[in-house]
């Protein structure tokens, strides 16, 4: 089992000293991946605490830590220029020495996706067609054309230092989510889940892949979760019994005199 660690471009952690620091010493207690959400703006008076943008707080990220995995996830794909995207993203990967990993998912937040003039409907489309518009640009393809992005004669260096890109995982609990995944996606994301939801939604996504084809050089989805709360050793176990390669612990809920603590004691016990 893997661990990363989500939040630290949230609440508190904003502060730059506060955020180099607890970073560091997640790396240093021995989290394998460190990983940021995506809002841009969320609806006023819904629990909206202080939180720092998704690719800013990556290349910063980068910059403080040498060793740890950086991850993205979920970055709310449908409201995001996929050509500005690849370019930012292979540029926190080059920063980073190859240490990103791309988390993606439709979104589901109405008023947010508005603001970024995207209709809820076509979320699902734009976000398949986005990631196939990033894999060309990463292939250096010179051409594309799709319903909502379209470009030719242009190309981007350098290349992601991950061929041929960073991992790609997929996030979702949705029909259209696991076929995603299955098509396209090094892994999949589940958010929230307890056990026996997980192995539920594990289910779901092995009957989705005997109905889809999915690409030989995709090899095995990587199954990355974020539970609910903190789990325990025992329940560590059980997540891996029931198929999960990477456990996310979250921050928010923990007090803020908590987290120092918690980082080190996750470390200490399940790490």
């Amino acid at each position: 089992m893997k661990f990363g660690l989500y939040g630290l471009h949230r609440d508190r952690n904003v502060d730059p000293a506060v955020l180099a620091r607890r970073a560091r010493l997640a790396e240093e207690v021995g989290f394998e991946s460190l990983w940021v959400g995506d809002h841009i703006a969320l609806p006023a008076g819904e629990g909206n605490p202080p939180r720092l943008e998704a690719m800013v707080t990556l290349s910063h990220l980068a910059a403080v830590t040498s060793r740890v995995r950086l991850g993205v996830g979920l970055i709310v794909l449908p409201q995001r220029q996929p050509v500005l995207l690849a370019k930012q993203l292979t540029s926190v990967d080059v920063l980073s020495g190859g240490r990103l990993t791309v988390a993606v998912g439709a979104g589901y937040v109405e008023p947010e996706l508005h603001a970024m003039g995207v209709s809820l409907a076509e979320r699902g489309a734009r976000t398949d067609e986005y990631l196939a518009a990033m894999r060309a640009l990463w292939a250096a393809e010179p051409s594309f054309t799709g319903r909502f992005v379209s470009f030719s004669g242009v190309v981007q260096h350098p290349a992601p230092v991950q061929r041929p890109h960073p991992p790609i995982v997929v996030g979702g609990h949705s029909a259209a989510a696991y076929r995603r995944a299955v098509r396209h996606g090094s892994g999949w994301y589940g958010w929230g889940l307890d056990v026996e939801e997980t192995a539920r939604a594990l289910r779901a996504l092995a009957e989705t892949a005997r109905a889809e084809e999915r690409p030989a050089h995709l090899g095995e989805l990587e199954i990355t979760l974020t539970p609910p709360g903190l789990p325990d050793p025992a329940t560590v176990r059980r997540y891996a019994d029931a198929g999960v390669h990477r456990l996310i612990i979250e921050l928010e809920g923990i007090d803020d005199d908590e987290v120092d603590r918690v980082i080190t004691a996750v470390g200490e016990n399940l790490v």
